[in-house]
């Protein structure tokens, strides 16, 4: 073989299609891919406007969570002002009896000492009746009760025959309501021996 000569071909095959042979394989082979292509295509927008449909509707279901969660903040923040703005509606409610006992004592010109006194006495059982039914209760340790630095304030210590840290004397009561101190009761303490 000389390597001049055009003639000769270099491969051990010899092509046996014609070049028409040749250009209509080449043309089915383009055609096959164009056909790929344009079924990929087509398959590529049935995706896409799959997934825009999704979107859509995501974008649709965020949008009413949202006014949902709005519309809950809202009515929670509306309960919470009304509760706010009424809380004190039961408990001004159940003095109002304690008010009239006094306003109707208050009425009587010529009451003697003993009947200002029972109506005094009428008139304060209203009035604990009212606290209680609210939940406020008194804080009025015996003597001898250990001192509670949650419900007393000390106001002074003295030597005393009952045991350290307890509670000699209550100079005024206190109150607490729903177990939450209000006023800690005033007490006399009883010194170390």
């Amino acid at each position: 073989m000389s390597e001049n000569n055009p003639n000769q071909t270099n491969s051990p095959l010899v092509d046996s299609q014609s070049p028409e042979e040749k250009l209509a394989a080449q043309f089915a082979d383009e055609s096959d891919a164009l056909s790929r292509a344009q079924t990929d295509l087509a398959d590529m927008q049935a995706d896409l406007a799959d997934l825009q449909a999704k979107s859509a509707d995501l974008a649709d279901q965020y949008l009413r969570a949202k006014a949902e969660a709005d519309n809950a903040r809202r009515r929670a923040e509306e309960e919470i002002s009304k509760a706010r703005k009424f809380a004190v509606e039961g408990f001004a409610e159940s003095l109002l009896p304690v008010a009239d006992s006094l306003e109707a004592g208050l009425v009587l010109k010529e009451a003697t000492a003993d009947q200002i006194r029972e109506g005094a006495q009428a008139t304060l059982r209203q009035l604990l009746a009212a606290l209680e039914r609210n939940k406020v209760l008194a804080i009025n340790p015996a003597a001898g009760d250990k001192f509670d630095p949650h419900q007393h304030q000390a106001i002074s210590v003295v030597a005393s025959e009952l045991e350290a840290n307890s509670v000699v004397t209550v100079l005024q009561k206190g109150y607490s309501i729903a177990e939450r101190v209000l006023r800690p009761a005033l007490v006399i303490v009883a010194a170390p021996k």
